[in-house]
C-alpha cells in the first residue's frame, strides 16, 4: 500500500518541479541550481554521519553533477570576462574538492563547499532585488551566470 501511494507522491513532486523550471526566470534557474546542490550535500552529510557510504556517495556525485552540468556549463566565460572565469575556476575547485570528500571520507570538505556554495546562492538572490520582476532579462541575458557580470558593468 505504502509504495504505491509513494510513487503517487514522488510523481507528483517531479511535476511541481517541471512546472517550476518551466515558469522559472533564468535568474530563478539559477538560484534552483544552488539549492538543489546544497540540497545534495545536506543529504551527503547525513548519510554519511549514518554510515550509509553508497548513499552519501550518490548525494556527492549529484552535487557535482549539478556544479559541472549546470552551475558551470551555463557560464558564458566571453561575455562574463574575469569573474566568469573566476567562477569557472571555483566550480572546478568544488567538484575536485567534492571528490577528495568522497574518496576520503572528509565531511569538512563537504561542508566547506556548502559554505561557497552558500555565498554565491546569497550574491545571486541579492542581484535578483535589484532588478524589477519581469526585467531579470534585462540584467541577464540568458540562463547564464553572465548576469552577475553584466550587472557588474552596468
Amino acid at each position: 500500500m505504502y509504495p504505491a501511494s509513494r510513487c503517487g507522491v514522488n510523481a507528483y513532486a517531479r511535476v511541481g518541479l517541471e512546472t517550476g523550471v518551466i515558469a522559472a526566470s533564468p535568474h530563478k534557474l539559477v538560484l534552483m541550481l544552488f539549492e538543489g546542490a546544497r540540497i545534495a550535500l545536506a543529504s551527503a552529510l547525513a548519510h554519511g554521519r549514518s554510515g550509509q557510504i553508497a548513499a552519501r556517495g550518490e548525494a556527492i556525485s549529484k552535487a557535482i553533477a549539478i556544479i559541472n552540468s549546470g552551475l558551470q556549463a551555463s557560464l558564458d566565460i566571453k561575455a562574463g570576462g574575469e569573474l566568469a572565469q573566476q567562477l569557472n575556476a571555483l566550480y572546478e575547485y568544488m567538484g575536485r574538492r567534492l571528490l577528495q570528500a568522497n574518496v576520503h571520507d572528509k565531511p569538512e570538505y563537504i561542508e566547506e563547499v556548502n559554505g561557497l556554495l552558500g555565498e554565491l546562492h546569497e550574491a545571486w538572490e541579492a542581484i535578483g532585488s535589484l532588478t524589477q520582476p519581469g526585467e531579470e532579462g534585462k540584467v541577464i541575458s540568458s540562463v547564464t551566470h553572465d548576469g552577475i557580470a553584466n550587472l557588474k558593468k552596468a
